[in-house]
């Protein structure tokens, strides 16, 4: 008898502990996309480009690296479907709706690149790359390199019809000239917070 209550508390211990990791996860993934949100409202319209300056990229990169591929991936779909179903989370705009069409327009590509860009962050953090701050800015830096080619391909793409040729060099000077050096010290910024989180807690 005594074997089988030893037992049955065993299973009861395990599940309750399986429940709870269940529960830290999804917590996790909705605290990273509520950051997401609140990052997307600092934002810095500039007069020569309709993309803000905003501080996402900081958080979906960091928030990948903390999560790991999946669940990073994870907190950025959740993100993208709040949006598309017209809930407020984009970033604040004077010409562009939000909702479903907003991912059409000029900013349309950074968006849809933000899974991918958490789940490759993600992916080199769970081969340790973020336990040191050289290998956490790489990491991040190619999540980054992710995020612009998104948002540098829709801009070409839309501006082709009346650039032609020189749809490229106009996409670069709306999407990545005016930001790579605000987010390469985002990047430095971020990657600088997981080696010492990771070994504080132990890891």
């Amino acid at each position: 008898m005594d074997m089988t209550k030893t037992c049955l508390l065993f299973t009861l211990t395990e599940r309750m502990s399986a429940l709870l990791a269940r529960v830290i996860r999804l917590a996790s993934v909705l605290f990273i996309t509520l950051l997401t949100v609140v990052a997307a409202q600092v934002s810095l319209p500039l007069p020569f480009t309709p993309v803000p300056l905003t501080l996402q990229p900081m958080v979906v990169l960091f928030g990948g690296a903390a999560l790991g591929a999946r669940l990073g991936m994870a907190s950025q779909v959740l993100y993208l479907a709040a949006g598309i179903a017209g809930l407020p989370v984009f970033a604040a705009s004077p010409v562009l709706a939000h909702g479903a069409l907003r991912l059409l327009g000029p900013t349309g590509g950074f968006l849809l690149s933000y899974p991918l860009a958490a789940f490759v962050a993600g992916w080199f953090a769970q081969r340790g790359f973020d336990r040191r701050y050289l290998s956490s800015v790489a990491a991040m830096a190619t999540g980054l390199a992710v995020v612009f080619a998104g948002g540098i391909a829709m801009l070409t793409l839309q501006l082709a019809p009346a650039l032609g040729a020189g749809a490229v060099q106009a996409a670069l000077q709306a999407g990545f000239y005016p930001f790579i050096a605000a987010d390469v010290v985002k990047v430095f910024a971020a990657a600088a917070i997981l080696p010492g989180v990771w070994k504080l807690i132990g890891r």
